[in-house]
């Protein structure tokens, strides 16, 4: 057992970006998890670009005493990042630290958490209740090369649209998919939609975002939505996928990284 809390410590996984503000959101929506939960102890690891990587927040642990971690991809799909890349930075850890058990949590998309934090934002914006029927929505995700995940943002787009009453909601990727944002919103424009409002399906800020954040204003959109950020309803989602896990692991659903 974890030897300085009855609860396994959380290790929220961000891929890391060059981008100063991609770090500084990460931070913001842990600190915000905390907030929520005063009793977990929550860290932060980095895939890439930023410090200090997942192995040697893993390494750090160990060497506290800490033996059970849940860690929790900080991600909307379930693409290459949560498939490969981090279940094989986790064993590579986890070979070395035999006395640390970890779990990989669950991606946190897709939720309805996810969506009321996207309204949120969009009430940021300024779109109003009212709205709602004569807007067309831009659901604009920065983009996987793997169809699973592009098929999830069509199927959240399609959902949105039914139980939210938008007059549509359009799926749009930053990269490796199309269509773009601007394409998007010309598109909603043709078919005579009145208000075309962009919210960017992404957590922090960086360079996919950024590319969202052009399309939007190239095809002239009506509104443009702040990132999630550190949305309320983002961070109650990475707790709940964090208890998911941990329950799993009681039960003997979720077994132990290993080499």
């Amino acid at each position: 057992m974890n030897t300085h809390s009855p609860h396994p410590t959380l290790l929220v996984i961000a891929h890391g970006s060059r981008d100063p503000r991609h770090a500084a959101t990460v931070s913001a929506l842990c600190a915000r998890i905390r907030a929520l939960r005063p009793g977990l102890r929550v860290e932060v690891g980095y895939l890439d670009f930023n410090a200090p990587r997942v192995p040697r927040v893993l390494e750090r642990l160990s060497a506290e005493g800490i033996r059970e971690v849940v860690a929790l991809p900080l991600l909307l799909t379930r693409a290459f990042h949560a498939k490969s890349d981090i279940p094989a930075v986790l064993r590579e850890a986890a070979a070395r630290l035999p006395l640390l058990t970890v779990r990989q949590a669950e991606v946190l998309g897709p939720s309805p958490l996810l969506t009321g934090a996207l309204e949120r934002r969009l009430a940021e914006a300024g779109l109003r209740p009212g709205d709602r029927r004569s807007t067309g929505v831009v659901l604009a995700s920065a983009g996987s090369s793997d169809p699973e995940a592009s098929a999830v943002i069509a199927e959240i787009a399609r959902e949105w649209r039914r139980t939210a009453g938008w007059c549509a909601v359009r799926p749009a990727f930053a990269s490796a998919s199309l269509p773009r944002t601007a394409d998007a919103v010309r598109e909603l424009r043709a078919e005579g939609v009145r208000r075309v409002a962009v919210a960017p399906y992404v957590i922090a800020p960086g360079f996919l975002p950024d590319r969202i954040v052009a399309g939007a204003r190239e095809a002239r959109a009506d509104l443009l939505a702040p990132v999630l950020g550190d949305a309320p309803e983002l961070a109650r989602l990475v707790l709940r996928r964090y208890e998911r896990c941990v329950l799993a692991g009681a039960r003997g659903e979720a077994p132990a990284l290993t080499a």
